[in-house]
C-alpha cells in the first residue's frame, strides 16, 4: 500500500467534503492535511529527484561522490578498525592448536621440486653417471613416489607446534594487520567505483524510502489537527 498516496487522498477527499457542506472545521483539516502531506511527499521526492526549478533537489544522486566517501569512512573507521581486525584473527586463530594447515599443504604442487633436483643432480659430478644409465627420463619413475613423500613431509611439518605459533604470530603482528587493512581497504574502493549516481540512489532508496513514507502520513495527520485547532480559534 501506497502510504503516501492514501494520506494526500484523504487529505482532499476532506478538503473537498469541507467545502461542498461549508463545515469550516473539515475545509481547513483538509486544507492543511493536504498541505502537510504533499509538501512531506515533495520533499521526500527531492531527495531522490531533481525537480527543475527547486534548488537541492536530487541531493542523493548529485552528492553521490560524498555518499561514496561517507561509506569507505564507515566501513574503515567503524568495521575494519586495527583493534576489531586483530580481535577477527586471534578469535578465528585462537590457539595455534587449532590451525590446521594440512589442506593447504595439500594444494601445493611439488612436481616443479623434483625437476629442480634432477637438474641439481644433472649439473653435478653425478652427470655423467645419471647419462649412462638413461639421463633424466631414468629418473622419472622416481617422479611420483618421491612427490608423495615430500607431501607427507611438508604436511607433518606443517602440522608441529613451532610452524603453527610462527605462523599465528605472523598474522598478527603489526605489519600484517596493515595489510590486511590496505587490502580491505582496496576492496571498498575498488567496489565504490563501481557504484553510479543511479545504483547509489536505488541503494539508498531501498534502505529508507518505505520508512519516509510516514513522513508523508504524519505531515497529514499533523497538518489536519492545525488546521481544526486554526478553524476554532479563527
Amino acid at each position: 500500500m501506497n502510504k503516501s498516496l492514501v494520506t494526500n487522498f484523504i487529505a482532499l477527499a476532506l478538503l473537498a467534503a469541507g467545502y461542498l457542506t461549508q463545515n469550516h472545521i473539515v475545509l481547513y483539516a483538509g486544507l492543511f492535511a493536504f498541505s502537510g502531506a504533499i509538501t512531506n511527499w515533495l520533499a521526500v521526492h527531492m531527495l531522490f529527484e531533481k525537480v527543475p526549478g527547486l534548488y537541492g533537489s536530487g541531493v542523493i544522486p548529485s552528492r553521490f561522490e560524498e555518499f561514496k566517501l561517507a561509506i569507505k569512512h564507515l566501513m574503515m573507521e567503524q568495521f575494519f578498525t586495527d583493534e576489531n581486525i586483530d580481535r577477527f584473527l586471534s578469535q578465528e586463530l585462537g590457539s595455534s592448536n587449532q590451525l590446521d594447515l594440512e589442506p593447504i599443504m595439500e594444494c601445493i604442487d611439488l612436481n616443479p621440486t623434483f625437476d629442480s633436483l634432477v637438474n641439481v643432480i644433472e649439473q653435478s659430478s653425478f652427470g655423467g653417471m645419471i647419462a649412462m644409465f638413461g639421463g633424466k627420463e631414468a629418473l622419472e619413475p622416481l617422479k611420483a613416489p618421491f612427490v608423495e613423500k615430500m607431501q607427507q613431509s611438508i604436511v607433518e611439518i606443517s602440522q608441529s607446534d613451532t610452524v603453527k605459533q610462527a605462523l599465528k604470530q605472523q598474522l598478527e603482528s603489526p605489519s600484517m594487520l596493515k595489510e590486511v587493512k590496505e587490502n580491505v581497504e582496496a576492496i571498498i574502493d575498488q567496489r565504490l567505483n563501481e557504484l553510479t549516481p543511479q545504483l547509489v540512489k536505488q541503494i539508498v532508496q531501498t534502505m529508507i524510502k518505505q520508512h519516509l513514507g510516514w513522513l508523508v502520513v504524519w505531515g497529514g495527520v499533523f497538518g489536519g489537527i492545525i488546521g481544526v485547532i486554526s478553524a476554532c480559534v479563527v
